[in-house]
């Protein structure tokens, strides 16, 4: 969760909120009557491999772009950008997040990561607060 994204838009609202007062509340009603200007994803690397041959891992802030190579600025002026980067073992891939305009959070939507003055392919694999691995905790269930 970063400072400048809110709940609803990091994928962190509950389908009940509590009758009692609570500090925030009020806010909190707020962000859920309003359509998300983002909305936080999960991004996989299509081919980390930079033109000189070498594997390049991002590490957070670089820039999200289309296809194109046009900054994805949000309704509320916001740029996308790497929040996180890591290695996912279980799925074989490097996995980033992100918060995308809603028009670009579609699973299965290309974009490009800006590094080091190069622009890698990524695919969002996930909007929301939702796990790339076992998302119906079927493993852990068994």
């Amino acid at each position: 969760l970063e400072m400048e994204f809110n709940l609803v838009e990091a994928g962190m609202t509950r389908p009940k909120v509590k009758a009692e007062d609570f500090i925030g509340k009020a806010a909190y009603m707020k962000q859920r009557e309003t359509p998300p200007a983002a909305l936080l994803c999960s991004l996989t690397m299509d081919d980390p491999t930079s033109s000189s041959g070498v594997k390049r891992f991002m590490q957070g802030r670089e820039p999200i772009l289309t296809l194109d190579g046009n900054i994805i600025t949000d309704a509320r002026g916001r740029n996308s950008y790497v929040t996180s980067a890591g290695a996912g073992p279980s799925l074989g891939k490097y996995i980033l997040m992100s918060y995308l305009p809603p028009e670009y959070a579609k699973v299965g939507a290309k974009l490009k990561v800006e590094y080091f003055g190069e622009r890698y392919p990524v695919t969002v694999a996930a909007v929301g607060a939702t796990p790339l691995f076992d998302p119906e905790n079927k493993r852990i269930k068994a």
